[in-house]
């Protein structure tokens, strides 16, 4: 991500700014940032976003994945664009930004967050997380594929990881996963697939 304005705005001037450019941007501590995701990244995400409509349908859920959604915290400085987002239907109309502005600023819709790391790790990790866990987004997923966390996240030495938190009584509980571990998400279930499937997707 790079920064596109270096001045600080409230998220209402950030949706009154936002250009019709085809470009994708955060507000991230009042400083908005151009999204530039990588191949590899968006690979990635459209691997979990098959998947998780996959689980979905199988299940018969009444959820769905938007092409592109905000999510708009408790913060008034802060708008996050998602790389996956998995929503409830049946609360999708207690989000008032949604018609206009397929944005969401009640929890209890996002059932799932992906954030696929990468250079601004730090976001995930440290911004990102307590946000949504202050929010109350049930499932948050930091999916660093390529191990470019400090080793006070996903440990020594470095390698990809997944980051699964669950918000139970108000926090997240982390479980962290490698290898052959199969992904069970606590909102989806068994996704059939293994973390290095998920790694290797990119």
């Amino acid at each position: 991500m790079v920064q596109a304005l270096e001045y600080s705005l409230n998220f209402e001037e950030f949706i009154e700014w936002y250009p019709d450019d085809g470009k994708l941007y955060e507000l991230i501590d009042g400083v908005i940032v151009e999204v530039k995701p990588t191949g590899a990244h968006e690979k990635i995400a459209g691997f979990l976003t098959r998947k998780f409509w996959a689980a979905i349908d199988r299940q018969h859920l009444n959820y769905f994945i938007p092409r592109t959604c905000s999510i708009k915290t408790s913060s008034a400085k802060s708008g996050f664009l998602p790389d996956v987002a998995v929503l409830d239907e049946e609360t999708i109309n207690e989000n008032p930004r949604w018609k206009k502005e397929s944005t969401i600023t009640a929890g209890q819709t996002a059932k799932l967050i992906v954030e696929v790391t990468s250079t601004n790790w730090r976001d995930d990790y440290e911004r990102k997380l307590p946000d949504y866990e202050e929010m109350g987004v049930g499932e948050y997923w930091i999916l660093d594929y390529l191990g470019l966390a400090a080793a006070r996240h996903i440990g020594n030495p470095k390698q990809p990881v997944l980051t699964i938190c669950e918000l139970v009584n108000g926090e997240y509980q982390l479980q962290q996963l490698r290898g052959n571990t199969e992904i069970v998400s606590p909102t989806l279930g068994n996704l059939e697939i293994t973390a290095e499937q998920l790694f290797n997707a990119g």
